[in-house]
């Protein structure tokens, strides 16, 4: 994504501030532009090098052959240009600044929000199992007490007992049920903390070497929406 802070010749201008630096061959400059704005400004060489041959026809900037590479190095008048802009190059750097950090605080969002909601989902699925676990441990108890009036007086005292004993089953297996489901939706909890915090490491550290993009984060929501749905199809067909 090219940002509007390089349009009408800033470009040029912060490119002589990377030569300042240093003397860069033009690939250099390219990857000190995407590390410096966190991914959000990729310049092809395409656009690097025209812009380099403008600066050294008008004396900004010196070439020299190094090997098989063309090194870049600022001239006395191009360090004065800079000086003279120094106000402006400041200025871009903090619009800048401000696009890699709106361009964070997104990611965050996005994924802080897909998390919520999956661990919603969970607590959900969780309360269900223990709503049907209560259901068919009430029906299997009815089924019990049935069988114990039709046996007549003796086989119902011990059908009563039976019957007893089914439901205390019953009751113990929905309590048991419960528990498993809130000891996993916590260590479900866990995993998703542990995803989030390694997710956002590996977005920075390819963030500062440029490789995320709109594309990037469009396929991160589309997969974290399918590991959702994969995961309520499943919760669905166990229930």
């Amino acid at each position: 994504m090219t940002p509007p802070v390089f349009s009408h010749g800033s470009l040029r201008l912060y490119l002589l501030a990377l030569l300042d630096e240093r003397p860069r061959h033009g690939y250099e400059l390219i990857q000190a532009l995407s590390e410096r704005f966190g991914g959000t400004y990729s310049p092809s060489a395409g656009t690097i090098y025209p812009r380099l041959a403008k600066l050294e026809e008008e004396g900004l900037v010196t070439k020299e052959a190094d090997g098989r590479k063309t090194v870049y190095a600022i001239t006395d008048a191009g360090r004065a240009e800079l000086a003279a802009r120094r106000p402006e190059l400041d200025a871009i750097e903090d619009e800048v600044t401000d696009s890699v950090r709106r361009l964070a605080d997104g990611v965050r969002a996005e994924v802080n929000g897909a998390m919520r909601a999956l661990r919603a989902e969970l607590a959900s699925a969780a309360r269900e199992a223990k709503r049907a676990a209560r259901s068919g441990g009430g029906a299997r108890a009815g089924a019990d007490a049935a069988g114990a009036d039709a046996a007549g007086a003796d086989a119902a005292g011990a059908g009563g007992g039976a019957g007893a004993g089914g439901g205390a089953g019953a009751g113990g297996s929905a309590k048991d049920l419960h528990v498993e489901s809130v000891r996993a939706v916590h260590e479900a909890d866990l995993v998703l903390n542990e995803f989030r915090q390694q997710l956002r490491t590996d977005l920075r550290t390819q963030a500062h070497r440029g490789r995320i993009s709109a594309d990037t984060i469009a396929r991160l929501r589309a997969q974290l929406a399918q590991v959702r749905a994969d995961l309520l199809a499943e919760l669905s067909r166990g229930a």
